[in-house]
């Protein structure tokens, strides 16, 4: 786990930073300077070319991190990725041929609303398309980095390049050196750059010779594909259903209100993110190598630290919910939204639980099982949010309970298909130990918040900025002294002596 470590804390560090710089994005600048109708409007876009994403991608992100170990010779890899760069256009050509059919598609949908400011979205349709294709190559060119075990500044371009982005627009926007709604066509070209960076890092990483033949198993690495284009982004995408579906009945606002709280229950994942841009990789070269006393290693290690860090940022988050709210300047972002925090942060806490989990069934032969999964959860989160969010009016709390649901019913069949198939399970002896710490950690911190005298600043309230501080500090301290003590994680106990020392 030492490469693992290694690049996971740098990614990790990164991924915070990109945090902290999306949380100012979405608590402060959002908020107040793009206003709530055009921040539901840019979540959309965003939303929609996320889903449009992994179908444009033709799932080549993930059969590069499949198979590229498995080839021996320069002459092999260079085969493969000759065959599968181009593969991505074969979907992306067509879905732009027909975009005027996919918008009409989207104005009848958003028109359902009743609500006219919805329409707005007319005139930015075409950038769901470019967005997905740019994000689409990043992806691919992200993977050829990471099969180097080169994911650092890939991660920087992923976590922190979007964020800077958005954060250098929203003060074009403020000091009026671009509109409102020209944000989100300066946001695509921005997505295209990136995208374009990404491309000339990967061919510095690794230059292929250039030709048309095909590896000898090129019939195995299209079926693959075409197993992986969807299941393998199906758990990542059930939020932006939720999004997505969100003008269909309300406002943009509503939408932007809701992106405000998945974001703080997103918060809890970044470790996870982290571990995994380079535990993929090590994964699939563990199973392509047939060794699996290192892959159930990989499984067990990543599990008991995803689940003691996650647990952390789960205490964090929810014990200063109430908090984080006020800083809002619309009450509006406050309603119902501690509980759309504590079922998202719930699901992201559980997905950290099983750790590798996903990249040993992907890059595995039993990797079709994905297709099912991928779909069930896809439909699954979608009739859910019918039923919860249309048919009962559950507002957005219903959509984040279906999709609290959907992730725990469909990773606990993974988790039972892995024990299964390769006889092992994530936990380990702490495993147990170390939920019941996280319990009573957020019991014990919940219902008391510290009461520091109302402070503004330039009209921004500080207060609860200072009331976080102090809780965070006791809740870090406390935390980090049990789980130390009791040995949770080695490698988290050596992380720790190493830098005390």
């Amino acid at each position: 786990m030492g490469i693992v470590f290694k690049q996971s804390f740098k990614n990790t560090l990164i991924i915070y930073l990109g945090f902290l710089i999306g949380g100012i994005n979405t608590i402060v600048l959002y908020t107040r300077f793009l206003g709530d109708e055009y921040y539901g409007l840019a979540t959309y876009v965003f939303s929609a070319s996320n889903l449009i994403m992994p179908i444009t991608a033709f799932g080549i992100h993930f059969t590069i991190i499949k198979f590229f170990s498995s080839y021996t010779s320069k002459v092999e890899q260079d085969k493969f990725l000759n065959s599968v760069i181009l593969l991505p256009l074969f979907i992306a050509i067509p879905i732009g041929y027909f975009w005027d059919f996919f918008h009409n598609w989207i104005m009848n949908f958003v028109a359902k609303s009743n609500s006219k400011e919805n329409l707005i979205i007319e005139n930015y349709t075409i950038y769901i398309y470019i967005i997905a294709v740019a994000c689409a190559y990043f992806e691919v060119f992200y993977s050829w980095a990471k099969v180097q075990m080169q994911s650092v500044f890939g991660n920087v371009l992923k976590e922190l390049y979007n964020r800077v982005s958005v954060m250098v627009m929203l003060l074009a926007v403020y000091f009026h050196f671009i509109t409102k709604q020209e944000f989100i066509v300066y946001m695509s070209f921005a997505y295209v750059l990136r995208t374009l960076l990404m491309m000339i890092y990967a061919f510095r990483l690794y230059t292929p010779k250039f030709s048309f033949s095909l590896p000898d198993n090129f019939n195995e690495v299209l079926r693959y594909t075409f197993y992986i284009i969807l299941a393998g982004s199906a758990g990542a995408i059930i939020l932006d259903i939720d999004k997505v579906m969100i003008p269909g009945k309300e406002g943009f606002e509503t939408a932007a209100y809701y992106t405000v709280a998945v974001f703080i229950g997103s918060f809890i994942e970044a470790p996870s993110r982290a571990m995994g841009q380079i535990l993929q990789p090590l994964t699939s070269k563990a199973i392509n190598e047939n060794n699996p006393k290192e892959t159930e290693n990989l499984y067990k290690k990543s599990s008991i630290n995803l689940l003691l860090v996650g647990g952390l940022f789960f205490v964090l988050v929810n014990c200063n919910v109430e908090e984080l709210f006020r800083l809002m300047p619309n009450k509006n972002y406050g309603e119902g939204g501690w509980l759309v925090v504590l079922l998202i942060s719930s699901a992201k806490l559980f997905l950290m639980l099983l750790g590798s989990n996903g990249a040993i069934i992907n890059n595995s032969k039993f990797y079709r099982i994905t297709l099912p999964v991928g779909v069930g959860m896809a439909l699954s989160v979608y009739f859910l949010n019918t039923y919860f969010y249309n048919d009962l009016g559950m507002g957005t709390e219903g959509l984040a309970l279906a999709t609290l649901i959907t992730v725990l019913v469909f990773n606990a069949f993974k988790l039972w298909f892995v024990k299964l198939k390769f006889s092992m399970t994530p936990f380990t002896n702490k495993t147990l130990l170390m939920i019941f710490i996280i319990l009573v950690m957020f019991f014990g911190f919940y219902f008391w918040n510290f009461s520091v005298s109302e402070f503004y600043l330039f009209g921004f309230p500080i207060h609860p900025i200072i009331n976080i501080i102090l809780k965070s500090i006791v809740i870090i301290i406390i935390y980090g002294a049990v789980v130390v003590k009791l040995s949770i994680s080695e490698q988290i106990n050596n992380l720790i002596k190493r830098y005390i020392k």
